[in-house]
């Protein structure tokens, strides 16, 4: 018996929940939101369930990890740090190196970092990440969880690009898509609520978040997902630009006379998305306030992240031959209530009908009218204890 912790490190948010395991009971667990943006803060629940809510400046994940690391101990959640037995870290980006999940070593972490021009939000923050858990807790079994891995079942003509062949074959090119532990498990969710296998169904599951993703699941398998060779492209996300023309790329390059590749790609993944299109934040919550006190930007900035979500499930949709089931998980999935209206309200085509009631409760359920054509479920997902399992597995490897 030990305790495992599981790390999520999204682009400005890190979760983690801290289990007795293999009970898989959890005993904490919390959110460092915000993070590198104004209004920073940390939640934790303590083993008798009260929530303890720190506001204050947190820069980077490495100071992120280490507030958590010493709120574990001030809060007695822990006596000492030799009752953590496992670590689990999400990393974005395996590429074609990393099929599974990887026991942590200096030479996997040198790939995680080596494979940071696939997702140059995520993978040096994950790599933080894991050095800040080694300095204080080396000798644990510490394990990398890909959010690639899920994607490995794209077929050829979802996953390649129309460029020279060889630049696949050279160089790696080609779609890798990104929050598989969570299409995963929600999926799975979806399918025991639905009363059918997996393998049956034809499934649409929108991780939206700050990082943003959809994923369309047929034979129980990633058929198709938005994000690509990295995590900038899909749809609109919080900084993210997601789709764009590579040609208005080097056309912005040259008119804003930039000659270093990562400055057009800082543009494109911290000051594009609902930032760069509002002006104003890249979180959703300040844009929906925004919108409803009559800020044109901010409406607009809303109605092109419905739309080009909408228009990747028609095609997902096409693509599948048919649709059972669309599942919200994520901050903005699972929390936001307008969002989800609005973005059901849009596929009118496919017969979606939402149950009101339904869509303003909380927790994992069905949302859908009951003589809708297609079932939509709210799923919280739960990546934390799909990582928490495969480190488990690895802890009974070293047995």
């Amino acid at each position: 018996m030990g305790k495992t912790i599981a790390i999520n490190a999204g682009s400005s948010t890190l979760k983690f929940k801290l289990f007795e395991m293999p009970e898989e009971r959890v005993i904490s667990s919390g959110t460092v939101d915000r993070i590198g943006i104004s209004g920073s803060n940390f939640t934790i629940k303590t083993t008798d369930g009260k929530k303890v809510e720190i506001d204050q400046p947190i820069k980077n994940h490495e100071e992120a990890v280490n507030l958590l690391l010493k709120e574990l101990l001030k809060l007695d959640i822990i006596k000492d740090y030799s009752e953590i037995t496992g670590v689990g870290h999400r990393v974005v980006a395996g590429g074609e190196i990393f099929q599974d999940s990887a026991l942590i070593d200096d030479k996997v972490l040198k790939q995680i970092e080596d494979l940071k021009e696939y997702a140059p939000l995520h993978n040096p923050a994950n790599a933080t990440g894991i050095r800040a858990f080694k300095k204080v807790l080396p000798d644990i079994t510490s394990v990398a969880v890909f959010d690639t891995s899920f994607h490995e079942t794209l077929p050829e003509k979802n996953y390649l690009y129309s460029i020279p062949y060889e630049y696949y074959e050279k160089y790696g090119a080609r779609k890798y898509g990104a929050h598989g532990t969570s299409h995963q498990y929600v999926a799975g969710r979806a399918a025991k609520m639905m009363g059918k296998p997996l393998e049956e169904l034809k499934i649409i599951t929108l991780h939206l978040g700050a990082g943003s993703s959809i994923t369309a699941i047929k034979d129980g398998k990633s058929f198709d997902t938005s994000m690509g060779f990295t995590p900038l492209a899909g749809i609109t996300m919080a900084t993210r630009s997601g789709d764009i023309d590579a040609s208005l790329v080097v056309y912005l390059m040259q008119k804003l006379n930039i000659t270093n590749p990562e400055d057009i790609l800082t543009i494109l993944n911290k000051k594009s998305g609902l930032l760069g299109l509002s002006g104003m934040s890249p979180d959703l919550r300040d844009i929906i306030d925004a919108a409803e006190k009559g800020e044109h930007r901010a409406q607009m900035a809303i109605d092109i992240f419905v739309n080009n979500i909408v228009k990747y499930i028609g095609s997902y949709a096409t693509e599948m031959g048919g649709l059972d089931g669309i599942v919200f998980t994520a901050g903005i999935g699972e929390n936001s209530v307008p969002m989800r209206e609005k973005i059901t309200s849009e596929l009118g085509i496919f017969n979606v009908k939402l149950d009101q009631a339904l869509n303003e409760k909380r927790g994992e359920r069905f949302i859908s009218a009951e003589d809708s054509a297609v079932q939509v479920m709210v799923i919280p997902t739960d990546e934390e204890l799909a990582i928490a399992r495969d480190v488990e597995k690895f802890k009974k490897m070293g047995d």
